[in-house]
């Protein structure tokens, strides 16, 4: 165990693997809140009417949030462990997501204690803030439904294969020179098709939403991501300054040799 433990190529595919895996759980699950960007920043909404479809704004996926944090972390890992790395990650995510969702399931259909489902969420003093069915609002926030399960992994799993893909392609360009280009470049390919996929999948074929507003809806949240994409790179730049020094110099060099022949 402490060959393991005293690892530093290990330790760090488990640190970030920890945090990859954890923020496409977090993602998954609050992904089921569709959000008005113009209140969040205290903006009138837009109502925008395309098509004869009305109410139209600024609306995206909370998930869509925590995307562009997953996809920077999928280009690190891609840089240090390879398209192998990453593929181990991608796999081990979806079958903790099909866990997680499977639990949630689970924990739905247990039956609820009475003075939970009816008592605990009145609020005497405020009684606009009250629940009358904690079992019903339970239900409604976790049970996601399979249309938006199958969306999201489908979605995830295509934009992970895509960033690997593009990442290598450019990486094999341009060789060690111009992360920015590779990082970028990958991320803003793989979450164009993440955010349409999913969206297509969970709300237009499993929701029957009009078509119109889910395209409005993906294409705020890929602006969001293409925003975020090129505002994280800096990061990016950061987090290989942070590894090759923890790594040292002749390891750091040898796993970027060694993930692009993985």
């Amino acid at each position: 165990m402490d060959i393991v433990l005293n690892n530093k190529a290990t330790k760090l595919f488990v640190l970030l693997g920890g945090f990859f895996v954890t923020n496409a759980l977090v993602a998954e699950f609050v992904g089921v809140k569709i959000f008005s960007v113009e209140s969040t920043l205290g903006l009138q909404p837009s109502n925008w009417t395309i098509l004869g479809i009305e109410g139209l704004g600024l609306n995206m996926s909370a998930g869509a949030i925590l995307w562009p944090i997953v996809f920077v972390m999928t280009d690190v890992i891609n840089e240090y462990f390879g398209k192998k790395g990453v593929r181990v990650l991608s796999y081990f995510t979806v079958v903790l997501i099909l866990y997680a969702f499977f639990m949630v399931y689970f924990a739905i259909h247990l039956a609820p204690e009475s003075w939970w489902q009816h008592l605990s969420g009145l609020n005497e003093e405020d009684p606009s803030k009250s629940l009358s069915n904690m079992q019903l609002a339970f239900s409604k926030i976790y049970g996601q439904g399979l249309w938006i399960i199958v969306g999201s992994i489908i979605a995830f799993l295509v934009g992970q294969i895509v960033d690997v893909f593009v990442f290598h392609k450019i990486r094999k360009w341009t060789g060690e020179k111009k992360i920015w280009l590779r990082a970028t470049g990958s991320t803003l390919v793989s979450q164009f098709i993440d955010s349409f996929v999913v969206l297509f999948i969970a709300f237009y074929i499993g929701a029957d939403w009009d078509l119109i507003r889910v395209l409005v809806i993906a294409m705020v949240g890929y602006v969001y991501k293409f925003s975020m994409a090129i505002l994280l790179t800096p990061l990016i730049y950061l987090a290989h300054h942070f590894i090759d020094s923890y790594l040292g110099e002749d390891l750091a060099e040898k796993m970027k040799a060694d993930a692009q022949i993985a």
